[in-house]
């Protein structure tokens, strides 16, 4: 009994360990944007969210029609994207880029998904993947 009674307790204390171990679920790009799609947007950035679980980048740049629009570009996690050089002090209100991304589902929320973002000024630039 007390052997059947330990096995017990040592199950319990697994089945709890393994119940807070974090787990990765993640929405998929592909209902948000159009991966085989790429656009391109030039303009003055207007906030860089550095956070987790993925960092935006607002910038004002024209729309297709040339209206000024307000965009959201989607990007790494902070913490992918600190092993990857960027930090919070890396962009700056005011800064000028252009930037490549896939295109959201819908238009008229001015979504993208970053590719590759470029400062003119001084060359500093970002392409790559995250997840």
């Amino acid at each position: 009994m007390t052997r059947r009674f330990m096995m017990l307790v040592i199950l319990s204390v697994a089945v709890a360990f393994l119940s807070v171990v974090p787990t990765h679920a993640h929405h998929s790009f592909a209902a948000t944007y159009f991966e085989d799609k790429v656009s391109k947007i030039e303009g003055n950035l207007v906030q860089f969210l550095y956070r987790n679980p993925h960092s935006f980048v607002h910038v004002e740049a024209p729309d297709e029609s040339g209206q000024m629009q307000r965009w959201a570009i989607e990007w790494g996690a902070g913490l992918q994207l600190g092993q990857q050089g960027v930090t919070r002090e890396t962009l700056k209100p005011g800064d000028h880029v252009i930037i490549e991304g896939n295109p959201g589902r819908n238009a008229a929320d001015h979504r993208l998904r970053m590719r590759s973002i470029l400062r003119p000024a001084d060359g500093w630039k970002w392409s790559g993947t995250f997840q």
